[in-house]
């Protein structure tokens, strides 16, 4: 299963905001739409990405006070990326190893939304299931008089 698959289910609906926005703003969109991340775009190009682990950062790091903080000082300037074409194992390794809950696809610069670790599971746990009906088919239609039990007759 690749990436796309993923976004071909989930949607392509994106949200971004500017590294010039006030964070208060970034918040607010976060909270009305009930999302966890915001990608951080500049002249086109992604530049950083907004989650609820640098908002609870900057919180702690300004105690609580944000004021007119901007979301350049909030962002995780260097976010992990994958591409549509990234296989699923491959994208929960680096999800795992970074700690990452939310991931940017790009597609030769441009970006093509955004998978959460959410996403992910979701995908895995539809694979499992759809594998299990298939087996469990495959068993009940098993040929008449072979045991599935007894294993290859000889």
């Amino acid at each position: 299963m690749k990436v796309a698959d993923i976004l071909r289910i989930k949607g392509s609906t994106l949200y971004t905001v500017s590294p010039s926005e006030p964070l208060i703003q970034a918040l607010a969109v976060m909270a009305e739409r009930d999302i966890g991340s915001l990608v951080v775009m500049e002249h086109g190009d992604l530049v950083g990405m907004l989650t609820v682990r640098e908002l609870t950062q900057i919180l702690v790091k300004t105690g609580g006070s944000i004021g007119t903080t901007i979301v350049r000082t909030a962002m995780d300037d260097a976010p992990l990326t994958c591409t549509t074409q990234t296989d699923m194992d491959e994208v929960r390794r680096m999800m795992l190893d970074r700690h990452a809950r939310y991931m940017p696809v790009m597609d030769n610069h441009m970006l093509m939304g955004v998978i959460s670790f959410h996403d992910v599971a979701r995908a895995v746990v539809d694979s499992q299931n759809f594998e299990n009906k298939m087996l469990k088919a495959y068993i009940h239609d098993w040929p008449e008089g072979e045991n599935p039990d007894d294993g290859p007759k000889l």
